[in-house]
């Protein structure tokens, strides 16, 4: 599909009727109520709870009042309301701003100002230095004599070098008035999302040119929110515009992220709602038989002789209705705003700034923090993730000569500045390679030095090398490059740019040398590209082996090549490469053949090593991180002695005899197969040694191993707790991603430049880091960090805390719902079966709204163990990994305790008031009171570190709840006049309390001092530890268990049930992703580890 876009002719362009309006709000004033009331709805869990309320109005089966149920609900979704209202008001201002923006266009060959949303699609833009770009526009003219300007991309695709665009050849001398009565028809594609990418052609009417198809590519566009840098002015025709622009394209609402916490609840919100169905039924038939018996004989009981159909059904709804607070209607909000404030805490971290820059960790995504807790596998880039992607020009082959092997600085080598002093012809065409072959911008700064402008920090770093050894690029004038060496000013016409892509993984450009007007290929390149493109009878074995013993230190190496073309050679390819620019179809395939024409019989001039050191702190964070039981995984576009070296140098794998490589290689499938199979049995009968095994693979090799080897590829996942992944292309980088997460191991991908974004976007958690490379994979991420060595305190610490608080809130949660619940259901046994409430309708609605949500909500600061103590002892991540705290055996362990706890409220209360002439509130009122009492304790047992705000909380919500009923039981029409008054001034009421108190938290005292006393968790024994001011045990390194794998791989995902007793930590629990028999002995020595203790990760079958 394509379109037509008539340049400053209103008339043709009317079809394309789309203005220049950015809207990125959601809702508008009209639809804001219906649609966020159908999203609400959208969910199970708030649908559940309207058809209660909904039922609650059929007075006939209600046993309260609906305000107990409507109240609670109209709160819940007014809050979620007003925070969606309040987010979209935020876009509806930026939206705003934008496109009121005054702008200049040229409508009827005058300079006009509008507003920006009112461009249409074909107007002319006049932009001036530093103006935002209000649309996509295909550049016409700038201030620079050759049409060349300067554009700041970080807005779009976070990249802060500066870019070069230029103006289509068919506009290149166009006076300026001329350009205000412009004419021309562009076709272009229809709008779309690629920012890199924009085939299309234009024709100027007569008199500008004569019909002549011009091609059109991204470097003649200037596109939305980008800004015009050192450039005095520009115009340029629009061709998108509004959200049809490319970065209105790209916007929109990535899709949600599931959290493990999230799944397992949901999974336990379904169990109770099926234990709610069967306690109703059973109720509902007990009640109905009891009605048709018993209640028949008594006298104060009154039903009629014949009742209508649906009687049978009342006394069930009734029970349906006492039953559904079984699930906590608060508990969705409650957790988006914890976990809200847990995201705020990783912003407000200043631990996890850094220095150098300045640069804040950020949480785009405030959903997922307790899966910080719980990940198994951490994939990561390389270079600008472990490394610093500051690149330093170190050492150099040229013609089979090294340099810089003696001092490890080739700058410093005698040898070679002697050889630029005589001028080798070998090394001047090599620096010349180093100066012009590249996309740099250099630019004067105010004091007169030359600062560079490029999009890599290689060419950075050749550039400047080349210039520190005296051919210095000192200028770029459009297609004219000027370089000085030893005071000799040289100039290269540049006639073409073949662009590097990841597929060709080479740059080259067709430059005319103005001093003897010899036209020059000039290429560089990885070695796999370059040296098959070596000219016949060149040796090229000095050059390899300067790649491989580069590599071997760990250094970055780029071929350079040279070719002098004969004029008709290249005037022939011209036309060819001309023609492959002009198509809108496979324009890129059709450009990499047509350069494959060209860059062959090369003469390869030599190697450049450039080193790129780690950032502080990577190795130290990847021990202490691989003490906590997370595997790492390094997928990098690098060559594989240097990736491997990195890897050494960082802890990542151990160096021999402890640790050991296994290599997959080959370029056919036989070849392929054959070393996945040896490296296979090679895990396989490794896998109770203990020994460091990890594998290394190529990307030519991954991809054959996933197309026609992949079930074995997935074993070989399972097996290896490490694995390095070289020459891998950013969808390789995803299908990583995607073949661990069908294992259904929680995986967190970390990178910092565009081609980490796929692999950032497919995990669990994304993680960028706002480095050299831009912004893009920190805009993508769910959680942004300025350097790698956060990623251990984003784990261990906020992960850690996330995990834990989740689990108590979600639980605790569900435990005070059940509480309340089955006292009702106990006292519907002394009620004739009839679903009668207990409770009155205020109390009910209270209880969920104030009486027990502020202390809980408090639990968000809580922390079992200091900071200092958790980095010290990274092992204990293994609970949270595990699901320790969150599993059906801990939640059984909260059902129990509501249902005892219900039991002694019940008990106590009925023994204590139910034989006096006391009436049915203020039975009510003193079970709610045990209740409210309970709770306080068990919220102040549960909390680990006790600050003012925690005991305030506690204690002062339990002074509110006293207060609150007064309020209460000073209105006559609130149901409960003078009811607290009454109960206050008994002591009775209070040795009740007492009683309550004591026979319900007793137990659980007692239960957990026999833990912390006879049987502590490791976690437990620091926390003693800690209070008692002594010194922290050292717990040693924790190891996982061996694994082994099932011959075939299940084609279903299934994890093995975790059952263990509330309140117990016992070593022996069992880890989630371990088979049934297999204990997971937590802190065990390796020598104790059982082999025959099978570990089954079964996959999905992709």
């Amino acid at each position: 599909m394509k379109r037509f876009v008539y340049i400053n002719d209103d008339e043709a362009s009317k079809e394309l009727c789309c203005d220049n309006r950015i809207s990125n709000t959601k809702y508008t004033l009209w639809n804001f109520f219906p649609k966020n009331l159908l999203e609400q709805f959208s969910r199970f869990m708030n649908q559940y709870f309207l058809l209660i309320a909904c039922l609650q109005l059929w007075s006939l089966i209600t046993p309260v009042n609906p305000a107990s149920t409507w109240g609670p609900l109209i709160f819940i979704f007014a809050v979620s309301a007003s925070k969606e209202a309040w987010d979209d008001y935020h876009r509806y201002l930026s939206d705003k701003k934008a496109n009121e923006r005054e702008v200049w266009i040229v409508k009827h060959g005058i300079k006009k100002h509008i507003q920006a949303q009112d461009i249409q699609v074909g107007n002319i833009v006049w932009l001036r230095e530093n103006d935002e770009v209000p649309c996509d526009l295909v550049l016409l003219g700038t201030s620079d004599p050759q049409g060349v300007c300067y554009v700041e991309t970080a807005a779009l695709d976070g990249e802060t070098d500066l870019k070069t665009r230029v103006i289509p050849s068919a506009c290149v001398g166009i006076d300026l008035e001329l350009l205000h009565k412009m004419k021309g028809v562009i076709e272009c594609p229809i709008p779309d999302k690629d920012i890199r990418r924009f085939d299309a052609n234009m024709r100027l009417f007569p008199p500008f040119i004569d019909n002549d198809v011009c091609s059109l590519t991204i470097k003649n566009t200037l596109l939305q929110s980008c800004y015009l840098r050192n450039t005095e002015w520009a115009c340029g025709v629009s061709v998108y515009t509004g959200n049809q622009t490319k970065l209105g394209m790209c916007r929109g609402v990535a899709e949600p992220k599931l959290t493990a916490m999230d799944a397992m609840i949901d999974k336990l919100t379904g169990a109770i709602f099926v234990f709610q169905i069967v306690v109703v039924m059973v109720l509902g038939v007990a009640g109905n038989v009891w009605k048709d018996t018993e209640a028949r004989k008594q006298w104060y009981v009154q039903y009629p002789e014949e009742a209508p159909w649906y009687e049978l059904l009342v006394i069930p709804l009734r029970f349906e209705l006492l039953c559904s607070i079984m699930i906590p209607i608060s508990i969705k909000v409650s957790l988006d705003l914890v976990k809200g404030l847990y995201a705020k805490f990783i912003e407000w971290d200043v631990e996890m700034v850094d220095q150098e820059t300045g640069t804040a960790s950020y949480a785009a995504n405030t959903a997922i923090s307790e899966d910080l807790g719980q990940v198994e596998y951490i994939l990561t880039d390389k270079t600008g993730t472990l490394t610093d992607n500051k690149m330093i020009f170190r050492r150099c082959c040229i013609g089979g000569i090294f340099y810089g092997n003696e001092n490890g600085d080739a700058l410093k080598d005698t040898q070679l500045l002697d050889a630029i002093t005589s001028g080798s012809t070998d090394v001047i065409r090599f620096l010349t390679v180093m100066a012009i072959c590249n996309t740099v911008i250099p630019v004067r700064s105010k004091a007169g030095d030359i600062i560079y402008k490029a999009q890599s920090q290689d060419e950075d770093a050749l550039v400047i090398a080349a210039a520190k050894l005296h051919m210095v690029f000192v200028g770029k004038n459009a297609n004219l490059l000027e370089l000085m060496f030893n005071g000799e000013m040289l100039r290269y016409e540049v006639l073409e740019i073949l662009e590097f892509t990841s597929d060709r993984k080479r740059m080259s450009v067709v430059v005319k040398d103005s001093q003897n007007g010899k036209i020059i290929l000039l290429s560089k390149g990885a070695d796999e590209s370059i040296l098959p493109s070596a000219r016949a009878g060149q040796h090229t074995r000095t050059i390899a082996e300067a790649v491989e013993h580069y590599a071997q230190l760990g250094l970055r190496t780029l071929c350079l090549a040279w070719r002098e073309l004969e004029e008709d050679e290249y005037l022939e390819w011209s036309v060819k490469f001309k023609e492959a620019n002009s198509v809108l179809v496979d324009r890129e395939w059709r450009i990499a053949e047509v350069c494959q024409l060209l860059e062959h019989d090369l003469y390869i001039l030599g190697v450049t090593a450039i080193e790129d050191r780690l950032q502080d702190g990577v190795p130290e964070t990847i021990e202490t991180l691989r003490k906590a039981g997370i595997n790492f995984w390094m997928l990098t576009g690098d060559k594989q002695n240097t990736a491997i070296q990195i890897a050494l140098s960082c802890n990542f794998i151990s160096p021999e005899p402890k640790g050991q490589l296994l290599l997959i290689d080959g370029k056919t499938e036989e070849d392929v197969s054959r070393s996945l199979e040896r490296v296979l049995l090679t895990m396989r009968t490794t896998t109770s040694e203990p020994k460091d095994v990890a594998f290394v693979i190529d990307g030519w090799a991954l991809e054959i191993a996933l197309k026609h080897h992949r079930k074995d590829f997935v074993e070989l996942a399972i097996l290896s707790r490490t694995a390095i992944c070289c020459r891998v292309t950013p969808s390789q980088k995803a299908q990583l991603v995607e073949i661990l997460k069908s294992c259904d191991y929680r995986t967190l991908a970390i990178g910092d430049g565009g081609n980490d974004v796929r692999m950032i976007q497919q995990a669990d958690i994304g993680v960028g880091i706002s480095g050299r490379e831009g912004l893009q994979a920190a805009r993508a991420a769910d959680y942004s960090i300025g350097r790698f060595r956060f990623l251990k305190r984003l784990i261990l610490v906020h992960g850690r805390y996330s995990y834990n608080r989740t689990a108590f809130l979600s639980q605790y949660s569900f435990y005070k719902s059940l509480l309340i619940c089955f006292i009702q259901i106990f006292f519907s046994f002394i009620s004739g079966v009839s679903g009668t409430s207990l409770f009155n309708s205020v109390s009910l609605m209270a209880y969920n709204v104030f009486y027990t949500s502020v202390p809980v909500l408090v639990s968000v600061i809580d922390k079992d163990l200091s900071e200092t103590t958790v980095m010290q002892h990274p092992q204990i991540l293994f609970y949270c990994q595990a699901g320790r705290l969150l599993n059906p055996s801990t939640f059984a362990g909260w059902f129990g305790r509501s249902l005892f706890h219900a039991i002694v409220v019940f008990v106590i209360t009925i023994h204590a008031y139910a034989y006096e002439k006391s009436e049915m509130e203020e039975l009510g009122m003193v079970a709610l009171s045990g209740c409210i009492w309970l709770q306080a304790f068990v919220v102040a047992q549960e909390t680990n570190f006790f600050t003012v705000l925690q005991h305030l909380s506690i204690w002062g919500n339990l002074v509110g709840f006293y207060v609150l009923n007064f309020l209460f039981s000073a209105i006559p029409s609130s149901g409960m006049y003078t009811i607290m008054f009454r109960l206050c001034s008994q002591p009775s009421y209070w040795i009740t309390m007492f009683l309550i108190v004591g026979a319900g938290m007793g137990p659980i005292f007692a239960l957990k001092y026999y833990r912390y006393t006879y049987r502590p968790s490791k976690i437990n024994i620091l926390q003693q530890a800690e209070r008692m001011g002594g010194p922290i045990l050292t717990l040693g390194n924790i190891e996982t268990q061996p694994r082994t794998i099932e011959k075939d791989v299940s084609p279903v995902s299934i994890r093995s049930p975790v059952y263990e007793p509330l309140l117990s930590e016992s070593p022996n629990a069992t880890r989630r992703s371990f088979g049934p028999g297999a204990p997971f002995e937590f802190f065990q020595s390796q020598s104790r580890l059982s082999s025959s203790s099978g570990y089954t990760r079964n996959c999905k079958d992709n």
